[in-house]
């Protein structure tokens, strides 16, 4: 692991700034949903928080291993706020899209370290996402 990880460090960054706009959204939409499906996806919200927490951490755990610094500011794009689930549930399926198209970006990268430990790490993080997005779509029909 000689060469400059600068880029890497840099799309890890944009990774975490992401999740941590997930929990910021996450959480904000687990308070305001309401109606007949308030239990069920106040619950699915909640979640989706303790999940981007676990990947946030993740990450961020990545970025040090790299010597990086990690970012403490979330992604800035706007978190729409709505008491409709259904444009909450498009907002998180968005998201989680964002997020997985995110890391599919940083896996390459990740392989050209020849480090498996990392690249398994974010890949099951990948993998994550990508069942978000399919669970929201399907929630979505």
């Amino acid at each position: 692991m000689a060469r400059n990880h600068t880029d890497i460090i840099e799309a890890l960054n944009g990774a975490l700034a992401w999740e941590l706009r997930a929990i910021a959204m996450y959480a904000h939409y687990s308070a305001y949903v309401s109606g007949i499906h308030r239990l069920q996806l106040s619950t699915h919200f909640s979640q989706e928080v303790t999940e981007s927490t676990t990947h946030a951490a993740t990450v961020r755990a990545a970025i040090v291993k790299l010597d990086g610094i990690a970012t403490t500011d979330r992604a800035d794009t706007e978190i729409i706020h709505t008491m409709d689930y259904t444009v909450m549930l498009k907002e998180a399926y968005n998201t989680e899209m964002t997020a997985s198209e995110t890391y599919g970006r940083i896996l390459p990268m990740i392989e050209s370290l020849g480090d498996k430990e990392l690249y398994d790490s974010l890949e099951t993080i990948y993998f994550d996402e990508m069942r978000s997005v399919e669970e929201l779509r399907m929630m979505l029909k």
